[in-house]
């Protein structure tokens, strides 16, 4: 028998609090392994103008399973291709809610 903090957290589930900084939705487009490894392939997202941005270069540097206030989630650690730029940006999946969001540093 086991006894824990209340977090839930399971076997390589890092709890992490709740995500700071501003959260964008996002669609995205992945490749599942059969291993269950989630790779994203394409990303998109909703501007502050309203139009709706496609991003298909998405480098992932490192993945991380945590949970933010005991929701499970995989974390992505990635750089995107936005027109002429590089951006540095967490890619979040929530895993119970089937839902993505970017979170920029």
């Amino acid at each position: 028998m086991a006894f824990g903090t209340g977090t839930g957290a399971g076997p390589g589930d890092i709890p992490a609090g709740i995500v700071k900084g501003k959260q964008i939705k996002a669609a995205c487009q992945c490749w599942c392994t059969s291993t269950g490894k989630v790779t994203p392939l394409m990303l998109k997202v909703q501007d502050e103008d309203g139009v709706i941005r496609t991003i298909r270069e998405i480098t992932v540097h490192s993945r991380e399973k945590k949970r933010y206030a005991g929701i499970p989630s995989i974390e992505y650690d990635c750089t995107l291709a936005m027109g002429e730029r590089s951006i540095r940006a967490w890619l979040i999946y929530y895993q119970t809610e089937g839902r993505w969001v970017l979170n920029f540093r």
